[in-house]
């Protein structure tokens, strides 16, 4: 099985904005696909391929504040 569907799951979005023939642009908002040109991130064809090092990891959950407290016995 390969690393992605074990990270992701089998249902995956297709999106260009982590297709392996899309390249983001300079400012971020549209991509730069090599089969129909500029396109937004979130447009989808069939000659999607998907590249999953160019998805974005969600942003880890904030630790809580712990006193020393918490440590002592």
């Amino acid at each position: 099985m390969p690393l992605y569907t074990r990270l992701f799951g089998r249902n995956i979005q297709p999106s260009c904005g982590y297709c392996e023939n899309g390249a983001p642009l300079k400012d971020g908002s549209m991509v730069m696909c090599e089969k129909k040109g500029i396109v937004s991130p979130y447009f989808q064809c069939r000659r999607f391929q998907y590249a999953p090092l160019k998805r974005k990891p969600n942003r880890p959950a904030p630790l809580p504040d712990f006193s020393e407290e918490d440590f002592s016995l």
